[in-house]
């Protein structure tokens, strides 16, 4: 390998980005890494910095579709496990059974979480628009109402379960995301 002080010695044009530093962030680099830009999203003219709740809806979709296969395949995984030993099945019948068992269970579960991030998303992305504002009401009331939909067809009862679930689900989630704007609050009414 050559010696870099060679070739920090020309008189090339291109000599200041291709001088070796001493704080370099990978070894197998041979430039500065200063000059190259650095990975920015890139907004329309006098759009905000931060992405709203429909680019957002895009993630927590397909991240419910996978946490919820991930959670089935293991639950699937392990009722196999269970049905095919008490059953005394080995070899290819059992891998099988159990791959069975693995894809049935996932794919339930992801579908239902899927279903359930996508009329979440939805219903907040409208609360959004026609409210001009994203913020916890939003949160809340969309999941309430997501819960009160999911199960709308199960009768009132569970209707309002539902919607308990999905409220208590986005208040503890608002409650763990506010942090810093409840201790601002309690900051301001407290007596000086």
């Amino acid at each position: 390998m050559d010696n870099p002080s060679t070739y920090a010695d020309s008189d090339t044009p291109l000599r200041s980005i291709f001088q070796p530093k001493q704080n370099f962030k990978s070894p197998y680099l041979n430039f500065d890494t200063d000059y190259v830009p650095k990975p920015e999203f890139i907004f329309p003219e006098g759009a905000g910095k931060q992405r709203d709740r429909f680019e957002l809806a895009f993630g927590q979709i397909g991240s419910s579709c996978m946490f919820g296969a991930t959670i089935g395949g293991m639950g699937g995984l392990y009722n196999g496990l269970k049905q095919t030993t008490l059953e005394g099945q080995t070899g290819k019948l059992r891998r099988t059974q159990l791959i069975n068992h693995v894809m049935k269970q996932g794919a339930a579960n992801a579908n239902t979480l899927g279903v359930l991030a996508v009329m979440y998303s939805g219903i907040g992305v409208i609360l959004a628009k026609a409210r001009g504002a994203d913020d916890e009401l939003n949160t809340l009331a969309a999941a309430t109402a997501t819960g009160m939909l999911y199960k709308s067809t199960s009768g009132l009862r569970r209707c309002g379960i539902g919607g308990a679930v999905g409220f208590s689900l986005a208040a503890i989630y608002c409650f763990l995301t506010s942090q810093d704007k409840l201790q601002g609050m309690m900051r301001s009414y407290s007596p000086a």
